[in-house]
Order: C-alpha cells, then sequence, then structure tokens
C-alpha cells in the first residue's frame, strides 16, 4: 500500500513538473509585477504565475498545519480528561458502593453501609 501511494505520489508530482515546464516554455513574454508598495522588474509571466501558484501552495500547507496542531491539542486534551475519568470511574467501581459481583438473584437496589 505504501508503494502505491509513493508511486501515485511520484506520478503527480512529475506531471505537475512537466506542464509547467510546458507552461514556461510557452509564455515567454515579460511584464513587471507592481505590488503597490515595490515594483519588482521585468520577468517572464510564466514566472510570476508560477511563483503565485507556489506560494498558495505553501500558504494553504501552513494553514492546514497550524489547523492539525489545533486539533492535535484538543487531542491531548480530550485524551487527559478521558485518563482523568477512567481514573475516576475505577475509583469508583473499587468503592464500597458498588458489590464486587452481582449474580443473577440480586435484584435489589443497593444499600449504603452506614
Amino acid at each position: 500500500m505504501r508503494l502505491l501511494k509513493r508511486v501515485i505520489v511520484l506520478l503527480l508530482f512529475a506531471a505537475v513538473l512537466f506542464t509547467g515546464i510546458l507552461f514556461t516554455i510557452q509564455n515567454t513574454a515579460t511584464a513587471p509585477l507592481d505590488l503597490l508598495v515595490i515594483q519588482l522588474s521585468e520577468q517572464r509571466v510564466a514566472l510570476w504565475v508560477l511563483a503565485a501558484f507556489a506560494l498558495g501552495g505553501f500558504v494553504g500547507m501552513a494553514i492546514s498545519f497550524l489547523g492539525l496542531l489545533r486539533l492535535k491539542s484538543d487531542m491531548l486534551l480530550l485524551t487527559r480528561k478521558l485518563k482523568k475519568r477512567d481514573a475516576e470511574l475505577s475509583k469508583f467501581r473499587n468503592s464500597d458502593l458498588f458489590p464486587a459481583k452481582l449474580t443473577e438473584g440480586d435484584n435489589e437496589p443497593l444499600k449504603h453501609k452506614a
């Protein structure tokens, strides 16, 4: 299964790389990029488009990483709460309030020992 996943990822990477190379070869026009504050020098339009594509990918991965980080911290918090509740439940099970074992004939409610 891992091998199949790696092959698929490798094929997708090769397809994106091949498409990027073809796009760069076909688009040779140059244009400056004006970002309101600074103006970048003239470069190929393909470079600007591919740079925007790569930047969008990195920003998307960063946002996903932050979401995963939040989910993992939530999972750790819930795991701690679960362990605490399990310990509390175990403590109650071992207390005198519950009989050690019920048989089929034990239908009467439990009476608290005074």
